[in-house]
């Protein structure tokens, strides 16, 4: 799905949750005013707090859907995250507020008026809470946002509220006094509940937490069936909103082609997306031995100093004249060297045996170098 008809999806979903949550929230606290109900009025101001948050998740997808730029290169997905985090931290403020509210009432409990109208806007509530629960959910589910899923079960606490207001109410009318504050209690506890929740989880995203073990398992075993690799190590992921990124260390053959190794990492790319769909972007790093337990070449030099060592050590031994091309292999802690001659200059005096002895005599008094191959071809 394009990302314009996510945005598009998001934000009508949004709107209509908000025009349901004013009603809703206007209708329940007048109701719950005229009949001296706290928990309908707690409820109410959820519904509110309702109305704020699809504010919120409208402000994100605005900005959550837009593609990567200079300043954002990962693109901007986390505006959900922070979207999600702020609306765990509403739900938390409206939650204590409707505790205290509550045990107040819980203290000092006044008789509710207007029963059957408490209990049918409660009803209501339920009912339409619980239909904009699914709708939400079922569109959060189609474009993959974590941020609607997240506003679809802010919806369903609203639903289950109103179920608890229902069930104090009818405690009030039996004479349980008290009954109307202990629903409120419980449904600023559910409200909290599901605060920690979001803030729990989308915490954790913005510390760069990594995916589901199982998640993480089933990368492994699909890279290491890839041909030519060896082995997978040092695999690290994350979460950006509703995609996952990660870095992934492969070894291969340490003789292979950079082609060779670079058709590798692309088809571990590909493997790896398939095998996670949330998977976005990957980065392969090639090893030609495992470099968790490799020796450290900090103090080897790279390859214009081991070039420039190597010439200098060729011409003093008057061996460079025919060299064509010298390849390195920084393997073992050393540096292995690969020289590649002409066929013709095996037809002067001397044998291929003797070519590589001196060139390997010449090689082995240099520090950090190691094995010597020699290979003849036309040129």
């Amino acid at each position: 799905m394009d990302t314009t008809t996510k945005k598009s999806l998001t934000q009508k979903v949004t709107i209509v949750g908000a025009i349901v949550d004013f009603t809703l929230a206007i209708f329940k606290i007048f109701v719950g005013i005229l009949g001296n109900s706290g928990a309908l009025i707690a409820d109410g101001v959820h519904s509110f707090s309702d109305l704020l948050t699809d504010g919120v998740v409208l402000y994100a997808a605005k900005f959550s859907h837009e593609e990567a730029d200079d300043e954002h290169p990962y693109g901007h997905q986390r505006f959900e995250t922070i979207a999600t985090f702020v609306l765990a931290f509403f739900l938390a403020l409206v939650g204590f507020g409707i505790i205290y509210d509550g045990y107040s009432r819980f203290i000092n409990p006044e008789p509710l008026e207007h029963i059957s109208l408490l209990l049918w806007t409660a009803a209501l509530s339920v009912i339409a809470k619980e239909l904009l629960y699914w709708y939400t959910v079922s569109v959060g589910k189609k474009v993959n946002s974590k941020m609607l899923i997240a506003n679809a079960w802010h919806h369903r606490t609203d639903s289950l509220s109103s179920v608890v207001v229902f069930a104090g109410v009818i405690g009030v009318n039996f004479g349980y006094m008290k009954f109307d504050a202990i629903a409120a209690i419980i449904v600023g506890l559910m409200i909290l509940y599901i605060a920690w929740k979001l803030g729990f989880d989308s915490s954790k995203e913005l510390v760069d937490s990594s995916i589901d073990q199982k998640d993480i398992d089933k990368l492994y075993a699909s890279i290491g069936k890839i041909g030519g690799v060896v082995s997978v190590h040092s695999l690290r992921t994350r979460r950006i909103g509703s995609n996952i990124s990660a870095d992934v260390h492969v070894q291969v053959e340490p003789y292979l082609s950079v082609s060779e190794g670079h058709i590798i990492s692309v088809s571990v790319e590909r493997v790896a997306m398939h095998c996670l769909k949330d998977l976005t972007d990957v980065i392969v790093h090639i090893d030609p031995e495992d470099d968790e337990v490799a020796a450290p070449y900090d103090k080897l030099p790279e390859r214009p100093e081991a070039l420039g060592i190597l010439n200098k050590a060729l011409f003093n031994e008057k061996c460079d004249g025919q060299i064509h091309h010298i390849q390195l292999h920084y393997l073992d802690g050393k540096i292995h060297v690969d020289f590649f001659l002409p066929l013709s200059c095996l037809k002067t005096k001397n044998s291929h045996q003797e070519i590589k002895n001196k060139l390997t005599s010449t090689v082995s008094e240099l520090k950090g170098f190691g094995n010597v191959r020699v290979y003849f071809s036309e040129i």
